[in-house]
């Protein structure tokens, strides 16, 4: 059966325009694939029947197991929280109940962006208004086409309401693209400004200080001409619609927050004249998904503690891998409806896996229970990464595998 105009739940961009063949529990990706979507639905099913230490029980055995394991943790941690909407809060209602830490398993990748924004705050844009407005994108630090390969084909080299895409440029700063994607289909190449990733400090602030009109007596700062870095803050000051994006998770240096406060404080310097905005990049394994869930539930993002009988937020104090190292969690719950590769951090405590059908360990843990996949299995909703638009994802076959928020929900029940 060929099925079209299916949305993603893989990808940042939440592309909605597939075309798939699903043959039984097959599920092909025919028109419209790309490196991330297309192996993400072909996954195959392996395991349909729960384990507890490697041996097969009922789904009603295992459930039973995960909750005398949690009704004897004293500090017990919730973490990948990698699933839709309905899954998240069903996450969310088992923290509460057993007053666990709840972390998402990207969160010190998007680390940076949350400490920016809660200090100083920023303008951010969405993928429409890109699509429709932007006349210059400026990658900063990251690989765009690596992150979301069908970006460029979506929102940059396509028909726009306000602007043409031959007026359309793109201009990278620090890392190179990976392919040829960002070049337009009239052969215009992207801008590179190469340098370092851990010089880009350096590079942004001295980016800022000129779009500001401030003196720079330097003649080039990390290998890039001062003069090139003053072309590029003139270009996105004559912009009609700048756009500047950024992974905060390839920022793979100490403070990277400061940084990201510095491209968003020289984007409210260019709304001083023009319209400029923000798109920091995000989405894949349901984080942006948890983060919006968490949001509207807690008011903080997905690293908080419900250990006394209340949301508590700490972008440090509450991360997985630092509460099983120092030895301040006993029992680890790992929830990932999506990716096979995203495995449970390895320690010492019971650890239970509600995860995609087809993950592998080099340690069987104490319970693994098989779910569905949103968009797969079973329908759902996932944010991407503007957070403006709830993704409707479609049920493609019938695996019989519950979802992850009919398994967390029967786990709170059983406490």
């Amino acid at each position: 059966m060929e099925i079209t105009e299916i949305p993603s739940p893989f990808c940042g961009i939440g592309c909605d325009d597939l075309t798939v063949q699903v043959e039984g529990l097959t599920v092909n990706v025919l028109e419209n694939g790309c490196a991330v979507n297309t192996p993400a639905f072909a996954q195959a099913i392996t395991d349909i029947q729960p384990r507890i230490q490697g041996e097969p029980v009922s789904l009603a055995q295992a459930v039973s197991h995960v909750a005398a394991l949690l009704n004897k943790a004293q500090q017990p941690v919730i973490g990948g929280c990698a699933t839709d909407v309905n899954g998240m809060r069903s996450l969310l209602a088992l923290a509460d109940k057993t007053g666990a830490v709840v972390d998402n398993s990207n969160f010190n990748a998007a680390r940076a962006n949350f400490l920016a924004l809660q200090d100083s705050g920023w303008i951010n844009t969405t993928l429409a208004e890109i699509k429709n407005r932007c006349d210059v994108l400026v990658v900063v630090g990251t690989d765009l086409e690596g992150f979301a390969p069908r970006f460029f084909e979506r929102y940059l080299w396509t028909e726009a309401m306000f602007t043409a895409p031959e007026k359309r440029q793109v201009i990278y700063l620090g890392k190179a693209p990976s392919g040829d994607k960002s070049t337009a289909s009239d052969g215009r190449l992207a801008t590179v400004l190469p340098c370092a990733t851990e010089a880009l400090p350096e590079v942004v602030a001295v980016l800022r200080a000129l779009v500001k009109g401030r003196k720079v007596m330097a003649h080039s700062v990390a290998g890039i001409a001062v003069a090139d870095l003053q072309i590029l803050a003139d270009t996105l000051k004559a912009a009609q619609y700048g756009v500047v994006t950024w992974a905060a998770g390839a920022l793979a240096y100490a403070q990277a927050e400061l940084t990201v406060q510095t491209l968003s404080e020289m984007i409210k310097d260019l709304n001083q004249s023009t319209r400029c905005s923000g798109l920091p990049l995000s989405g894949k394994d349901g984080d942006q998904t948890a983060n919006q869930v968490c949001g509207w539930t807690t008011g903080y993002p997905a690293r908080v503690s419900f250990a006394k009988g209340y949301p508590e937020y700490d972008p440090f104090l509450y991360d997985t891998e630092r509460l099983l190292s120092e030895g301040e969690a006993d029992t680890l719950l790992w929830v990932n409806a999506f990716n096979i590769n995203t495995l449970p951090p390895a320690s010492r405590v019971p650890t239970v896996v509600i995860g995609r059908s087809g993950m592998v360990f080099n340690q069987e843990p104490a319970v693994f229970i098989p779910v569905g996949t949103p968009g797969i299995d079973h329908t759902g909703h996932a944010y991407r990464m503007d957070n403006v638009v709830a993704i409707r994802l479609k049920k493609l076959r019938d695996s019989t595998l519950p979802s992850s928020a009919d398994v967390l929900r029967a786990i709170e029940q059983a406490l």
